[in-house]
């Protein structure tokens, strides 16, 4: 089984100035986070772009859409930043009837150490194996449908709707 992984940014890749205390992006982490977890499922990983979600356009989601439509693999994880994710999540769950994708992320950056990344990384590569066909949310051991996840930002995790 081959997964195509997508790196569009977000606060798993974010990188920290100790001089400045600025948040910035460097490269993903991606390959050192897949080879720290030992993982050994075949994975195809391009950077789409490297974006604050915050910052995220519909032409960027558009870039990441015909990206999941033209790619042959039929399961792709996403990396993104959790804040505009169920956005993302919307466009791709209206277009895509035939792929299994799970966009997943982190509230704390890789390179602090203390980051639920690694984690949330583990469970969407699972799902991502497992899930039938549809667009998926990813995080902390949990997945979510496209059309039923919300981001409750009062308590920091992703929440069903209904």
């Amino acid at each position: 089984m081959h997964i195509r992984i997508f790196v569009t940014g977000g606060t798993f890749d974010k990188e920290y100035n100790e001089l400045d205390g600025a948040l910035f992006f460097k490269d993903t982490h991606l390959h050192e986070m897949l080879e720290l977890g030992r993982c050994k499922v075949d994975v195809d990983i391009r950077t789409l772009m490297m974006i604050d979600s915050l910052e995220m356009t519909a032409a960027d989601r558009e870039i990441i859409l015909q990206n999941c439509l033209n790619t042959k693999e039929d399961k792709i994880v996403i990396t993104h930043g959790t804040d505009t994710m169920e956005e993302t999540a919307r466009v791709l769950g209206k277009a895509i009837r035939d792929k299994t994708i799970v966009l997943t992320g982190a509230m704390i950056p890789y390179k602090f150490g203390s980051s639920d990344g690694l984690f949330n990384l583990g469970s969407a590569l699972a799902f991502v194996q497992t899930l039938p066909f549809g667009v998926y949310i990813a995080m902390n051991g949990r997945y979510f449908h496209w059309d039923n996840v919300h981001k409750d930002k009062e308590r920091g995790e992703f929440v069903e709707i209904r």
